[in-house]
């Protein structure tokens, strides 16, 4: 069965974007930790900046299905960017959208619960949770992996990691990776 990776930039005080769900622009300064992500998970690279970075050719290792909740896919839509993983099967989850603007992007509109279990059932690699999260909230009961690429960056405000309801749930740490820029890549699995 397939997994469902939720993989996402997050500040210490576990915001994902600003309170208006813009562009997280505080994640821009990389530093020393791209180039083993992009290493590692080359998919989760925008197909506008893979020819930038000599990653046209370069295959999906993990995911071939990326999951995205309507705001964090208008945040490419406002810059007039339809579909920025089309080199992976794009889902966007909105109850407000009444079609998808790319003829590449499945809008799906009902639960995401139901939706992504079905995914997990189809035969392929790994789903890629991209953000936000409302969505993965929704969505924490299937999240299998729980990547965070936690920034030495406070906000104070912001749309957190996960946005919505409070129900404890055990995750287990099993890698972590450290940076000179400061930058943790913190892998967890569901505790169950």
């Amino acid at each position: 069965m397939r997994e469902l990776t939720y993989l996402v930039a997050s500040t210490i005080d576990g915001r994902i974007t600003d309170p208006g769900g813009g562009n997280p622009d505080f994640f821009l300064d990389e530093g020393d930790h791209a180039a083993s992500l992009v290493e590692e998970y080359p998919e989760i690279v925008p197909s506008h900046v893979r020819p930038l970075l000599g990653l046209t050719d370069v295959e999906n290792t993990r995911f071939d299905t990326v999951l995205q909740g309507r705001g964090s896919y208008e945040i490419g839509l406002r810059e007039g960017v339809t579909n920025a993983y089309r080199h992976l099967r794009s889902l966007v989850f909105s109850t407000t959208m009444t079609a998808s603007p790319d003829p590449t992007v499945e809008l799906v509109r009902g639960d995401p619960v139901p939706a992504v279990r079905e995914l997990k059932r189809e035969h392929g690699t790994g789903i890629w949770l991209c953000g936000g999260g409302k969505l993965a909230a929704a969505l924490r009961p299937e999240i299998d992996e729980l990547i965070v690429k936690l920034h030495p960056v406070v906000v104070g405000d912001g749309i957190p990691l996960f946005d919505g309801g409070f129900a404890p749930e055990r995750f287990d740490l099993v890698d972590t990776r450290v940076f000179r820029s400061g930058v943790l890549h913190l892998t967890y699995r569901c505790g169950g």
